[in-house]
């Protein structure tokens, strides 16, 4: 009553009341557009993983192109045949001396264990086992794996194998003391297991030292990918996985 009775006080209740509402419109309009960014990433992942499978496809289409060095047969390598599946993380940790991540894709996609997992950014593990919607993958954070990786400019291999104390950096074992390592040198996937193509980023050196008496250095590699930060990635699915992994089992002791 008084408000309606006294010009002055019903501009000020008004003003202030446009203030709060402005303020709830305001607060509801972003928490609108977060729910809509999050539909966006995820309409973006999805439309990235298509644009590297169709990248991958006219690739080979390349490759079929271009004749063989001592025959004029066309083929296709078959190392070289595969395909990407986004899917999205949902449960991750970095903190334990064995972590574990967990995918919204399972068996219903196409997904099956021993399978390489990527980001954008380099190499985050292989998938350990599925469910009809969920995978768990092994990240490179877990001891349990080791990743066949070699120097991009000298091509030189060794294993990499995280120590568990520092989510950010892991040890690139087994590289001769002989070998020319610089600060910097960025390494890669080997190519030389079933689970990984070649060339995908895995990190670079940060730090390495030899003993006098040892035969191997000691390598520190700052990891390409920023597992606190990880939410999307994409699963290599190679399709001659299973023909390769059968005739190596066969005659490999």
């Amino acid at each position: 009553m008084m408000i309606n009775s006294q010009e002055y006080q019903k501009s000020i209740f008004l003003s202030s009341s446009n203030a709060v509402v402005a303020t709830l419109y305001n607060w509801t309009n972003s928490v609108g557009e977060f729910f809509k960014l999050r539909n966006t990433n995820n309409q973006l992942s999805s439309e990235n993983t298509e644009l590297k499978n169709q990248i991958i496809e006219l690739q080979n289409k390349l490759k079929v192109l271009e004749p063989s060095i001592t025959s004029l047969n066309f083929k296709l390598l078959p190392e070289n045949e595969y395909r990407f599946i986004s899917a999205k993380v949902i449960n991750n940790s970095t903190d334990k001396f064995q972590n574990y991540l967990t995918l919204n894709k399972g068996s219903k996609d196409g997904v099956k264990p021993d399978m390489g997992v990527v980001s954008s950014e380099g190499v985050v593990g292989i998938i350990k086992s599925v469910s009809p919607r969920f995978s768990v993958v092994i990240p490179i954070l877990n001891p349990k794996i080791q990743i066949s990786c070699k120097f991009k400019r000298t091509d030189y291999t060794g294993s990499l194998v995280w120590n568990g104390e520092d989510y950010r950096y892991a040890n690139l074992v087994d590289i001769a003391r002989h070998v020319d390592i610089r600060l910097g040198d960025t390494i890669v996937t080997s190519g030389f297991t079933r689970t990984f193509p070649e060339g995908i980023p895995v990190g670079i050196v940060e730090d390495y030292s030899i003993k006098e008496s040892d035969a191997y250095y000691n390598i520190k590699v700052k990891l390409a990918v920023n597992f606190r930060t990880l939410t999307y990635v994409n699963i290599i699915d190679y399709l001659n996985y299973q023909e390769q992994k059968q005739l190596e089992e066969k005659n490999y002791e």
